[in-house]
């Protein structure tokens, strides 16, 4: 099987507020934490599955975030089999993804977990940069510091800004 038909193509992003916390979401009906995450569609680029993703999650688009950064690497991870069942093609072995960091530009008033069925998560907070990577679920851990410490430099940067 060729690695595009193991690893699901995704896209995640991290959204910076005014004062350098990121968004932090949490799966409806579960206990897990993410961040803003979801699948490429067909003919899609990764900068528009973002766009989309973020206002289907978080009820965010364009007028309220600035695309910072995209990560050059796509960050893997293998989803336990048990719970591979999710996927719409149960294949997969795991998930590949696009990483973006974005600056709130807009209040985060604008930020509203049911603009659209289905609803993924049912709270979100603010939370410092670093706090996601023991935070998350296991086996995203490695994808999410890999992601974390390549946009670390960035978000220095933005933070600072604020």
């Amino acid at each position: 099987m060729i690695e595009k038909d193991i690893y699901r193509p995704c896209v995640a992003i991290i959204i910076v507020n005014k004062t350098g916390q990121v968004l932090w979401c949490r799966r409806k009906n579960q206990n897990g934490w993410q961040f803003p995450q979801g699948g490429i569609d067909e003919n899609e680029s990764p900068l528009e599955a973002v766009m989309r993703e973020t206002h289907e999650e978080v009820g965010l688009g364009k007028e309220d975030i600035k695309i910072i950064k995209e990560t050059d690497e796509w960050y893997k991870y293998d989803v336990p089999k048990d719970t591979r069942k999710y996927f719409r093609k149960q294949t997969y072995k795991g998930q590949k993804q696009k990483w973006f960091l974005a600056k709130l530009i807009s209040s985060e008033k604008r930020i509203n977990l049911s603009a659209n069925r289905p609803i993924e998560f049912d709270k979100w907070t603010w939370v410092n940069y670093w706090y996601p990577l023991n935070a998350c679920i296991s086996f995203k851990r490695e994808a999410y510091r890999k992601a974390l410490n390549n946009l670390s430099g960035t978000y220095n940067n933005i933070s600072k800004d604020t």
